[in-house]
């Protein structure tokens, strides 16, 4: 069935509208690169919000307060081959799962 000639010439086909394809996609991006200017970002509707960066930054700063020294001290025990302690932070996130509903 490798030899089949039909299946052969459908495939050829297929790649080769594969091909045309990536030809059209990299001439419209090859089009869009050339423009210059400011670009506006993917899915950005420009409108107005009452969210402030401010309130990104302070909740992250008490989320991820201790996320260096965590990370460090994780390194350092499997530099030394040791378990993770019981009752990590992956553990502890895992018990806390949202109930079944029925």
């Amino acid at each position: 069935m490798a030899d089949d000639p039909i299946i052969d010439r459908q495939h050829q086909r297929e790649r080769e509208q594969e091909r045309q394809r990536l030809r059209e996609q990299e001439e419209k991006d090859l089009a869009v690169e050339a423009r210059r200017g400011a670009r506006p970002l993917e899915g950005y509707a420009g409108g107005h919000t009452t969210w402030a960066s401010a309130q990104d930054d302070a909740a992250a700063s008490v989320v991820h307060a201790h996320d260096a020294e965590e990370s460090w001290e994780a390194s350092q025990r499997q530099a030394r081959l040791e378990p993770e302690p019981v009752g990590s932070a992956v553990e502890e996130e895992e018990d806390e799962a949202p109930p079944e509903r029925d």
